[in-house]
C-alpha cells in the first residue's frame, strides 16, 4: 500500500475527543458472558468490536461531546503526516466517504450522507450510550458516527495475530458499511425482523456483519479511484499483499476463531459476525466485483 504523500488530508470528517475524559459511567453492554481481564476479556471485546455496527448499544441519546481538531490538523498538514497513525486513518476514513459519495447513488439511488469517525481514548458519550475502549471500534446508528480508540489497532495486532497496516483500513470500511446500511434503511428493516422473530437475532446479525465486510471490500477495490478535494488520489496503490492482510484480518475475528482462542465451545447458533470463512468470502466477494450490489446477503440461500 502506498499512500500519496501529495494528497490534502481532511480532518473535518473526524472529531478528535482524544483526552477530554470522554463519558463517564457505564461501558456498553458486552453479549455474551465473561470477564474484560487477560485473553478472554480480549476476545469478547473484539466480538462486539469487529464489528458490532451499534447491536447491544443503549437506547439513542445525545452524547452532546465535540472534540478539538487544531492540534490533528496541524499535524496532518505537516510533511510526516503519513508517518502518524491518526493522519493516516483520517485519510482511510477521507477515501471511503469519497468512494461511497459517489457509489452509493450509482448503485442504489441514494445520497450519500458523511458521517464522522471520533477518536477517543478511555471512554466516549455516544448517541447509543457510554463506551469505553474495551468494547473496540463501533458503529452508531442513533448518531450516524464511527468510534474507535486508536490503541485498539495493537490488540488487533498483537492479541489477535492481524498485524498488517491493510487491517485498519479494513476496521474503519467495515464500520462505513454499517453507516451505509443505515442509510439503505437495512439496518431498521433488521431491527424490525429482529424483534418480531427474535429466535433469528443471532442469524440476521450474521448478515448484517457479512454485508459490512462484502462493502469494505468494494471500497478496497476502487481505493486508488479515490480522491481528495482538488482531485488528488489518496492512494498510489494497493497491492494483492494489502488485501490479503483485509482477508486475514477478517478471518482472525470470525466467531469461530474467537471463541477457539477463548477456549470456548464453537456454537454456530451463537454467532452474531460470521464464521472465519464467511468473513473471508463475503469480504473477497466485495473486492473482487468492486460492486456493493454483489454484496445482498439477506438473498436467498445466502
Amino acid at each position: 500500500m502506498e499512500l500519496n504523500e501529495n494528497a490534502r488530508i481532511d480532518t473535518s470528517q473526524v472529531d478528535d475527543r482524544r483526552g477530554s475524559g470522554g463519558g463517564a459511567g457505564m461501558g456498553l453492554p458486552i453479549p455474551i458472558g465473561g470477564g474484560r481481564g487477560g485473553i478472554v476479556g480480549i476476545v469478547i471485546a473484539v466480538l462486539v468490536a469487529l464489528v458490532g455496527g451499534g447491536f447491544g448499544l443503549n437506547a439513542a441519546m445525545d452524547g452532546g461531546e465535540q472534540g478539538d481538531n487544531t492540534a490533528l490538523t496541524q499535524k496532518c498538514a505537516t510533511d510526516d503526516a503519513l508517518q502518524q497513525l491518526d493522519c493516516r486513518n483520517t485519510l482511510y476514513v477521507n477515501s471511503i466517504q469519497a468512494y461511497w459519495r459517489t457509489a452509493l447513488p450509482e448503485a442504489f439511488g441514494e445520497q450519500y450522507r458523511p458521517a464522522k469517525t471520533i477518536f477517543f481514548d478511555q471512554r466516549v458519550t455516544t448517541g447509543c450510550g457510554a463506551a469505553d475502549s474495551g468494547v473496540g471500534p463501533f458503529y452508531c446508528p442513533a448518531d450516524r458516527q464511527v468510534y474507535i480508540d486508536l490503541t485498539f489497532y495493537r490488540v488487533l495486532a498483537d492479541q489477535l495475530g492481524a498485524a498488517g497496516e491493510f487491517a485498519q483500513p479494513y476496521v474503519l470500511a467495515h464500520e462505513y458499511g454499517h453507516h451505509v446500511q443505515t442509510l439503505l434503511g437495512t439496518e431498521a428493516q433488521v431491527r424490525r425482523q429482529q424483534q418480531r422473530d427474535p429466535g433469528n437475532t443471532n442469524a440476521l446479525s450474521v448478515r448484517m456483519e457479512l454485508q459490512a465486510d462484502c462493502y469494505a471490500g468494494a471500497w478496497a477495490k476502487n481505493a486508488t479511484a479515490t480522491a481528495d478535494a482538488t482531485g488528488e488520489p489518496l492512494f498510489r496503490s494497493i497491492t494483492e499483499q494489502d488485501i490479503s492482510q483485509a482477508v486475514d484480518a477478517a478471518e482472525k475475528i470470525g466467531d469461530d476463531a474467537i471463541s477457539a482462542r477463548a477456549n470456548r465451545p464453537v456454537n454456530p447458533e451463537e454467532f452474531t459476525h460470521g464464521s472465519s470463512a464467511q468473513r473471508r468470502d463475503w469480504f473477497t466477494r466485495g473486492y473482487s466485483t468492486g460492486d456493493p450490489k454483489s454484496c445482498d446477503t439477506f438473498g436467498g440461500g445466502r
